[in-house]
């Protein structure tokens, strides 16, 4: 793993782009792995904007399991190693494709979610704003779905449905990002799910070195430079060797 640490000690513009396979080590299960929610929920539902609309309890009676719980988990080994690492200018930011917050709860600051985030949630009649904190607890009561206060309109957290315009905000930050990178590490992404798939390709197009870090084969690791499977293990290693 020296050659990891070599680049990232003389990397001028180091990203991360994270995956729901880092925070396992949370306990928040990934979607595709071997005990992922895919294999309990159906992913033709529960993320589905036009199903969503039509029958929203799916959706926040299942929430509750893994989304509606964040509250009582914490960061682990790799969100902390990741928050110093910025916190020292190693990297300059993270992209994420997940919606669990612990990046921002480890104490990262330049943190891209291109697929959302539940800390708010929108009024789609109105486009009221209501904060984690205030909708938790309905979908954990007997309302389980919540309504808006103001015109009663249904209340969808603001994280990226299938069927749904990604932030073009968040887009572009993160295509701006990935062009500038001389070394995007990939961190418990399956690398499956567009666009989230294309930022590594577009960082190599741009000549940045590409580390891939998951348990499972992606469809990107030929571009790899280096390829780890264990996420732990080379967190660990980090942690020794550069904190």
């Amino acid at each position: 793993m020296y050659q990891l640490l070599d680049l990232l000690r003389n990397s001028t513009h180091c990203i991360f782009l994270s995956g729901a396979g880092i925070s396992t080590l949370s306990g928040i299960p990934d979607f595709r792995g071997s005990k992922g929610i895919y294999k309990e929920f159906d992913a033709d539902k529960i993320f589905d904007i036009d199903y969503f609309r039509k029958d929203p309890a799916y959706f926040y009676t299942h929430g509750r399991e893994f989304i509606y719980n964040l509250e009582n988990k914490e960061p682990n080994l790799i969100h902390k190693v990741l928050a110093k690492l910025e916190e020292e200018g190693v990297v300059k930011s993270i992209i994420t494709q997940n919606i669990d917050m612990l990046h921002q709860k480890a104490g990262s600051k330049r943190v891209i979610e291109i697929h959302g985030s539940p800390a708010q949630h929108t009024c789609l009649h109105c486009g009221r704003k209501f904060p984690y904190e205030l909708i938790s607890p309905i979908v954990h009561g007997q309302q389980v779905v919540p309504k808006c206060s103001g015109c009663g309109g249904l209340v969808k957290p603001d994280i990226i449905f299938f069927g749904e315009m990604l932030d073009q905000n968040a887009l572009l930050q993160a295509f701006s990002e990935s062009s500038k990178a001389d070394l995007m590490v990939v961190i418990g992404s399956s690398l499956v799910v567009h666009p989230a798939a294309s930022l590594p390709l577009n960082t190599a197009k741009h000549g940045g070195r590409l580390v891939i870090i998951n348990n499972m084969p992606t469809p990107l690791d030929e571009y790899a430079y280096l390829r780890y499977s264990d996420l732990e293990e080379v967190f660990k290693y980090l942690e020794k060797e550069m904190m």
